[in-house]
């Protein structure tokens, strides 16, 4: 059984249809890729597992439909996604906006005192190297900082899928390579499975062990990372049909 599945889903925006017939799964332990040109639905894919009601279709979550559940109760669940634009409290410290993170997740099944949940903020702010600003106010962060705080709201709420939103955007090149690692590293010493959309093709590239590829609320192609890469529909998609 897969960890999540999506069936034929569709979303529209007045109009705009963002998202047509889509079908998706990932399995335990994967980490996969989201692509596609701008408008061409990731986020929208990412709201609606997350809780935005689709038009049609189902989503399956250890074989059970989340469709029609808020996104408290699915985060409950052990789903969780970042954002692209990270919005921290920012006139909280960075370890009070993870532990207010931990009160709402998965640890929410049962009383939690403030105590454990600064304990548990602290342990992931130490497994993301970011243990050295937990006293700092969040709104005077660096963006590479900011990210990793975005970060570490998610994890702190315990999930067991991790949908990443552009979490290298902005990034230079060497903090790119640092969101690279820590993103393995959630995967291999953390267990959590990843479903990631990254503009950054390298980045991308470099970490998933499989690509879903949109166009148009379509989904046109997937596969590994190399196969992707030369494949002619994602190129056309991208670079237009003259260069493919």
């Amino acid at each position: 059984m897969h960890l999540l599945r999506g069936e034929r889903i569709s979303k529209s925006f007045g109009g705009v249809r963002a998202l047509n017939g889509v079908d998706f799964h990932i399995s335990e332990g994967e980490i996969v890729g989201l692509i596609g040109p701008n408008g061409a639905g990731k986020s929208t894919l990412f709201s609606v597992i997350c809780g935005v009601p689709p038009d049609s279709g189902a989503i399956l979550f250890h074989g059970q439909d989340i469709v029609g559940l808020r996104p408290d109760q699915i985060c409950v669940r052990g789903i969780v996604r970042t954002f692209q634009q990270p919005r921290p409290f920012g006139n909280l410290t960075v370890l009070e906006n993870v532990a207010s993170a931990v009160l709402f997740g998965r640890h929410s099944r049962r009383p939690v005192r403030m105590a454990e949940a600064r304990a548990v903020a602290l342990q992931v702010l130490s497994f993301l190297k970011l243990e050295h600003r937990s006293g700092s106010l969040a709104g005077g962060l660096l963006l590479v900082e900011r990210r990793r705080l975005e970060l570490a709201r998610a994890m702190a709420t315990q999930p067991r899928l991790l949908l990443l939103d552009e979490v290298m955007a902005g990034l230079t090149p060497t903090e790119t390579q640092e969101m690279m690692d820590m993103v393995l590293k959630i995967r291999e010493e953390r267990g959590i499975t990843i479903l990631v959309v990254e503009h950054i093709m390298k980045a991308v590239m470099g970490i998933s062990q499989r690509i879903i590829v949109l166009s148009y609320g379509t989904k046109i192609a997937e596969g590994t990372p190399q196969e992707i890469a030369e494949n002619d529909e994602v190129i056309k998609a991208y670079l237009g049909e003259k260069v493919a």
